[in-house]
């Protein structure tokens, strides 16, 4: 059985084993705006087709002829998990340690549910125990990293994105949370750098690029800026943050059509995005009334 999974609201869906729901990459890739002091984060796509009850119900057979399948119980609540059935989900990854006390999937997929749940210090626990389990899963690393940026306890965050680029020189999704870690520090031109290594590795999705935008823009750099949110709306055309800050970038470069054009395609998407409706204000003047 495998679990769909979406990486961020930007990329596109990526299938992964549901063995292997594992941290890394819900969590990878949250965007910070210092604008708006807004967070983005990652969730289960929602499963329309009914695939979801069809796999947790021939899993659930499984695991009857097998009670003691750790491996069972923890693909079980990778789709429970999917399914936005957190609760369901811990027990079954709960079961998955007891029977197997050293999973650091395991660990790591409760750690996952917890965070999506609300429950970041129960998270930061299973984090760290599946790093304990196995020093080497670096998912582990970028799962407890994006909880301790979540938290603004930025200094260990980028000490486990550091370790987990150590373990795994070759992981965009561990370069773009170190990225975002250094972003939110105000250090934006090395966070432009993680950011390039981040695309580097994989060009295809575009939270990178997005994130890699707003650092462009708060070192004017706004005509590359703008190459960057051309290709994040080139994945993903639906995405209203991007629009927005493709507006803040063409408005700093004095384009105001452009910018304004950008800014309704944002307000179209989400009509509450604050940075699309403080731009317009900006420059549609006395029009600024009408997006309060």
């Amino acid at each position: 059985m495998k679990a769909v999974i979406v990486l961020c609201r930007a990329k596109p869906a990526v299938v992964l084993g549901a063995t292997a729901l594992s941290a890394l990459l819900l969590a990878g890739c949250d965007t910070v705006s210092r604008t708006t002091a807004t967070r983005q984060f990652a969730v289960l796509e929602t499963d329309k087709s009914g695939a979801t009850d069809v796999n947790i119900a021939s899993l659930s057979d499984v695991i009857q002829r097998n009670p003691n399948d750790a491996a069972a119980y923890n693909t079980r609540g990778a789709a429970y998990a999917r399914a936005g059935a957190y609760g369901e989900a811990i027990t079954d990854f709960t079961k998955a340690i007891q029977l197997d006390p050293n999973s650091a999937s395991a660990y790591s997929n409760r750690a996952l549910a917890q965070r999506q749940s609300g429950r970041n210090d129960a998270a930061l626990q299973d984090f760290t125990r599946a790093i304990n389990a196995d020093p080497n899963y670096s998912a582990a690393y970028i799962g407890r990293a994006n909880v301790q940026r979540a938290l603004g306890n930025y200094e260990a965050a980028y000490s486990d994105l550091s370790q987990a680029i150590r373990l795994t020189p070759e992981s965009a999704e561990a370069y773009h949370a170190r990225g975002l870690v250094r972003q939110a520090q105000g250090q934006h031109r090395a966070a432009i750098g993680d950011f390039d290594a981040a695309i580097d590795r994989n060009p295809f999705v575009s939270a990178p690029y997005a994130a890699r935008g707003q650092s462009l823009i708060a070192t004017n750099q706004f005509d590359k800026a703008i190459e960057d949110y051309n290709a994040a709306l080139n994945v993903n055309n639906k995405d209203a943050d991007s629009w927005a800050y493709r507006g803040v970038a063409y408005e700093k470069s004095g384009r105001r059509q452009e910018a304004t054009e950008s800014y309704q395609r944002a307000t179209a998407i989400d009509p509450n995005n604050a940075v699309a409706k403080q731009g317009l204000g900006r420059v549609q003047g006395g029009m600024a009334s009408l997006f309060r």
